[in-house]
């Protein structure tokens, strides 16, 4: 089974297993399909995680986040010394040196089967020849419009002569096409270097940009341990830093095991309040303690995600009282929150989680004349600059700070899940730092209450983030009496709009069966399988 946020791509990466591939073949083929039919995250411009699950063998992690040029420093965001948030996130300087192809490749070459090309000529095809426009992609790309015309290449892709597409209309993507056509046939050497690497330094140099041909030829997927953790009997698989989304998801899981969720019941404000204090919790060690491992060596992470710690800081949580955030403390007084997910399971039941991202919806909006992919705005995930922390979500702690060559912490949070040594869950989602909160409640949905897949990816969402202190309920999520009983307890509940999009497969092994299910808040989403 595949389940991603384009039908298409569903397609394209179960073809591959129908045709003898295996799950990270799979994946590979559907992520470089959702780089042409799911412009808005798909990418080869960006870059992610995967987490990979063989039936036997250890579970393993790939690391491709984009990495910060050589230019880069840590005071690079404030002009006149002061911040400047376009600066940071709308511009060319926004841009990081991009690790999709690199990450797949290195995936591809330990893991896959197929050859290379075979992966990547799917994408090919649907560049140059085009595929059907969806009423979801339309109304994406009409929206996007005004801020395209910025950049003409960029208007020039998506748009007719810069009117918007039509439902039912085909897109070509000739300039993809040569670029996605150059990895088929030299891997990573076709991106890196070459036609690709000259054409992204061009517009840089003419845009104040800071990624140099040097910068994208210096740049290096890397294979990280996992992060392990168990939840009430299940085994907890997810992905270390530079993403903080295996760390948290351990920590809040590890604190809300001391709870008994199900009998408090589903949605019940008791078990918001918990909940929502253990993300305040998880985001406060993330801002204070993670970051680049290469960069940041004291990151006590066998102690966040340890159950000891999780008993101790539990103390900290009033059942009946919502705890405040601070930018001034990352201690609790004892008392008596755009990327895209897949995954893929094949019948031998290997397991492919991978989360990758722009960023922003379509990234930074840029698309490099010639090249014919939207680059990342990841170096917007780097921290505002030192000591720039405030209530209203800025962070400026040192382990996110820029630095030349370093990775961006992430909250990307593609996780993997086990029983008694068989593989039960892949679950994922897009959402910037929401991706940990949504992946939780999928695994709370599933283990606690005992929803199927679809259920899971239903069910209403929350979010928050430490600072802001505020928590973000999904519109019609949860029950009017459930809301008013958080705001009681002192909780800043605002409602919001759709949260993250998760993708997920649960194997029901009793019957051998596997269950996908799709988010429908976005468009465009399906599951392919047999």
């Amino acid at each position: 089974m595949v389940v991603s946020q384009s039908d298409i791509a569903s397609d394209v990466g179960f073809q591959i297993i129908k045709n003898g591939g295996n799950a990270m073949d799979a994946a590979i083929a559907t992520a470089f399909a959702l780089a042409v039919t799911h412009p808005t995250a798909g990418n080869i411009g960006g870059g992610g995680f995967i987490v990979y699950r063989p039936t036997s063998g250890a579970a393993v992690s790939y690391d491709f986040r984009e990495a910060a040029p050589n230019g880069s420093s840590p005071e690079m965001w404030l002009k006149d010394g002061k911040y400047d948030y376009d600066l940071h996130h709308n511009s060319h300087r926004s841009v990081g040196v991009p690790g999709t192809v690199a990450g797949l490749y290195m995936a591809w070459k330990e893991q896959g089967s197929k050859p290379w090309k075979e992966l990547v000529m799917p994408a090919v095809v649907l560049a140059r020849d085009g595929f059907e426009v969806s009423h979801g992609l339309a109304r994406s790309l009409e929206r996007m419009l005004p801020s395209f015309k910025k950049y003409p290449a960029t208007l020039a892709q998506f748009s007719k002569n810069g009117q918007p597409y039509q439902a039912g209309e085909t897109l070509k993507q000739a300039d993809l096409a040569r670029s996605l056509l150059r990895i088929a046939e030299q891997g990573p050497a076709g991106f890196y270097e070459g036609e690709t690497a000259l054409l992204i330094e061009q517009d840089m140099k003419a845009n104040g940009g800071l990624i140099t041909r040097e910068d994208l030829k210096a740049y290096q997927a890397k294979k990280r341990d996992v992060i392990k953790g168990s939840y009430r009997g299940y085994d907890i698989i997810g992905m270390a830093p530079p993403s903080s989304g295996g760390v948290a998801l351990v920590e809040m899981l590890n604190l809300l095991e001391g709870y008994d969720l199900k009998t408090n019941g589903y949605g019940s404000a008791k078990n918001q309040h918990l909940i929502t204090e253990a993300m305040r919790r998880a985001f406060a060690d993330r801002a204070q303690h993670l970051g680049d491992p290469d960069f940041v060596s004291d990151m006590p992470i066998a102690r966040l995600t340890s159950k000891e710690y999780a008993t101790n800081l539990r103390k900290t949580i009033n059942p009946a009282k919502a705890s405040k955030s601070t930018p001034t403390s990352f201690t609790w007084p004892a008392e008596s929150l755009e990327t895209t997910h897949l995954s893929v399971v094949d019948a031998q039941r290997n397991a492919v989680s991978l989360t990758y991202t722009l960023e922003y919806a379509y990234g930074s909006r840029i698309v490099a004349p010639g090249t014919g992919f939207i680059l990342n705005n990841e170096m917007g995930d780097f921290n505002a600059g030192p000591g720039l922390t405030n209530e209203r979500g800025q962070i400026g702690t040192k382990p996110n700070l820029a630095v030349p060559g370093k990775r961006m912490l992430s909250s990307m949070a593609p996780t993997i899940i086990a029983k008694d040594g068989q593989l039960f869950m892949v679950t994922g989602s897009p959402g910037g730092k929401t991706i940990i909160n949504t992946v939780l409640t999928t695994v709370l949905n599933v283990i606690d209450f005992g929803m199927n897949a679809q259920e899971a990816v239903d069910s209403g969402r929350m979010h928050h983030q430490w600072l802001p202190d505020t928590l973000t309920v999904e519109r019609f999520g949860f029950s009017a009496d459930t809301i008013k009983l958080l705001k009681a307890m002192g909780h800043n509940v605002v409602e919001g709009g759709n949260q993250g999009a998760a993708e997920v497969i649960i194997l029901n092994a009793k019957e051998n069966l596997l269950e996908g299910g799709v988010d429908r808040r976005p468009a465009d989403g399906g599951a392919a399988g047999k």
